[in-house]
């Protein structure tokens, strides 16, 4: 758990006061077609406990989330999985508005198997690690990240939403305004690929061996990567690509590619990528299996949307095979 692995870290250097603080499940578990939540009338004193413990201490390290129970999928007739809300339940987000009233510096840990939405506790908190289902040492590499023995550097595999209206249905679209919300901000709450380190990093401007790719050739992209901060840490360069024109609907941004890196302060190295005709393909009206020519968007960057852009011109059209027969150099 996360508080034995704080507790094998700090040893006796550290007093740790601990509260289970809420609970989620009067009843039910993983293998349930049906949950019950706590009731709040009982969750009241829990938070009250949690509220007295933090009050004592000089950080709290406040853990939330959601269980298997609640993060599944509905695998059999007379199994629920799926939720209407990406909301995190019964009293959690009640404990944290509490916690986070006493004024003490707050780190946020987020233990769940499926995204959750955290608008109000990502301005309230001052750190925020999502650290999704740990496995039997995730309390030891936990701690080891809480007390900065090693570098986080993790990026998020999903976008995180600021309400479950957000989530398409499907990503291949045309390009379109996203003007936004009637109440609402249009972007993510953090986007895929998104994550933060110990220290900054400054990602360049993507350079291609050649502004043109022709079938059969290759193109090398490459781009400099400097740490810009105190600390020796890690970052993961992305690159994606955007089709501007294709005959069928693809998604406007692609991740075709991503690099982690390790630098020592003021340290820099660089990343190089190769693009190949195959990495262009799609799937036309007729499920042939072609690269279609036209410009092509190559975007670098730390995440899917603080990106950096060259244009590559793909010549063609070069077909790559059937439904059955895929092939594409």
């Amino acid at each position: 758990s996360v508080l034995q692995g704080i507790r094998n870290f700090v040893g006796n250097r550290v007093h740790v006061l601990y509260a289970p603080g809420v609970k989620l499940l009067a009843y039910g578990n993983a293998n349930s077609n049906r949950e019950v939540l706590e009731p709040t009338a009982k969750n009241l004193p829990r938070i009250r406990q949690a509220v007295a413990v933090a009050r004592r201490a000089d950080a709290v390290v406040l853990v939330l989330g959601a269980s298997t129970a609640l993060c599944r999928e509905g695998w059999a007739t007379d199994h629920l999985g799926d939720r209407d809300s990406l909301k995190m339940v019964a009293d959690q987000n009640r404990l944290a508005r509490a916690i986070f009233a006493l004024g003490k510096p707050v780190v946020t840990v987020l233990i769940n198997g499926c995204p959750v939405t955290v608008n109000r506790i990502v301005k309230k908190t001052d750190a925020l690690i999502e650290g999704w289902e740990l496995g039997q040492e995730g309390g030891t590499a936990m701690a080891d990240v809480l007390f900065g023995k090693t570098d986080p550097g993790g990026k998020l595999p999903v976008t995180i939403p600021r309400s479950v209206g957000m989530v398409r249905y499907n990503y291949d679209e045309e390009p379109s305004a996203h003007r936004g919300y009637l109440f609402a901000n249009n972007s993510p709450l953090f986007p895929f690929g998104y994550g933060l380190s110990y220290t900054t990093f400054r990602i360049g401007a993507p350079h291609l061996s050649s502004p043109t790719l022709a079938p059969g050739g290759a193109v090398t992209v490459t781009v400099n990567v400097r740490n810009t901060g105190k600390v020796t840490g890690s970052e993961v360069v992305q690159m994606y690509v955007h089709q501007l024109v294709t005959s069928v609907a693809e998604p406007t941004r692609e991740l075709k590619g991503f690099k982690r890196v390790w630098l020592a302060p003021g340290a820099s190295q660089q990343v190089r990528f190769t693009l190949r005709p195959k990495d262009f393909a799609i799937w036309n009206q007729y499920m042939r299996h072609v690269v279609e020519p036209g410009e092509v968007h190559v975007l670098v960057g730390p995440d899917s949307v603080d990106l950096k852009r060259a244009t590559l011109q793909v010549t063609g059209p070069h077909a790559c095979g059937t439904w059955s027969d895929r092939r594409c150099p």
